[in-house]
């Protein structure tokens, strides 16, 4: 989570505030999603949308940097550093092989039985046909290269 910002921290790079109302949104939406009910639930379901609220303001941050260059390096650098985005998801990201992971348990073959990856880095064509798979660790459904 984001550090509070008060009168002694040092004052955002220019061009936060282009992006502030965004990153308020996704802390928003993160905070209903840990606020709502998850009875009937399993336990590896409910932090799920964790996951994706944390995705996708990691892909935000990624896409304003790498893609369409409109944030400086500096405030790339306050970004990462005040943990509004994930460094080590954002460096496997620009591996080949690894840009669309969606996340870092995925690759950890320590969390598996058998000391692989995760299924949904399996790619689609080498799974049995119209079989829905889940990611036990986040709830995803695909994030291989090659789909």
């Amino acid at each position: 989570m984001p550090k509070i910002r008060t009168q002694r921290t040092k004052r955002p790079p220019e061009g936060f505030d282009d992006i502030e109302p965004t990153l308020e949104e996704f802390a928003r939406k993160m905070k209903e999603i840990e606020n709502e009910p998850h009875e009937g639930k399993r336990i590896v379901e409910s932090s799920w949308p964790v996951f994706r609220i944390h995705h996708q303001r990691s892909r935000y941050i990624y896409d304003l940097y790498y893609k369409r260059k409109a944030i400086s390096r500096e405030l790339y650098d306050y970004l990462i550093k005040n943990k509004y985005a994930d460094a080590n998801l954002i460096a496997k990201w620009k591996k080949p092989g690894f840009e669309k992971l969606c996340c870092l348990r995925c690759i950890q073959p320590r969390d598996t039985n058998f000391g692989t990856t995760c299924i949904c880095r399996v790619p689609k064509e080498k799974l049995e046909q119209g079989k829905v798979i889940e990611c036990v660790h986040c709830g995803c459904r695909g994030c291989a290269s090659g789909d």
